[in-house]
């Protein structure tokens, strides 16, 4: 893995985990803290799914597909052009990704504590690994509509 990935990746996984044990630490479960009220708050849950709780309480399935997908990440990063944007997608996917597998793994569900209400609709409640997730996810679709996802491929 390129050093960029790598950095960038330890730096989500670090700002995830410290995050999670701050919001566990300072806050009882299910508690909220309105920052904004109705807008933007902290709200500690535990997501025994995956994104907006699908496949609840199928933790070891979570496991292995995730695993599963970072191979599949890890495999195919090398068909992309090096450059700045593409390392940060990847360091993004990776750090998030890892965030996310290490509580479940470990805690058998993820911690998640950002919540945010637009329109009067309620966002899925979510964490640092999950915004990681989304920004490098919509990076690299950005690097596939620019011709940059094969590395011999010339961008547009």
């Amino acid at each position: 893995m390129k050093k960029r990935i790598l950095i960038i990746t330890t730096i989500i996984l670090f700002l995830d985990q410290v995050s999670k044990n701050i919001i566990e630490a300072y806050m009882n479960l299910n508690d909220r803290i309105d920052l904004i009220p109705n807008f933007f708050s902290f709200n500690y849950t535990n997501n025994y799914g995956g994104a907006w709780s699908i496949l609840n309480n199928k933790v070891a399935f979570l496991i292995i597909i995730t695993i599963i997908i970072m191979i599949i990440i890890y495999r195919y990063m090398n068909t992309f052009k090096d450059n700045m944007r593409n390392n940060i997608a990847f360091g993004l996917l990776f750090g998030g990704i890892t965030g996310n597998l290490l509580d479940r793994l470990f805690l058998g569900y993820v911690r998640d504590f950002i919540a945010f209400r637009i329109f009067n609709y309620n966002f899925p409640v979510f964490n640092i690994s999950d915004m990681a997730i989304v920004v490098g996810t919509f990076l690299l679709i950005i690097a596939i509509i620019k011709g940059e996802d094969h590395a011999n491929k010339s961008s547009k």
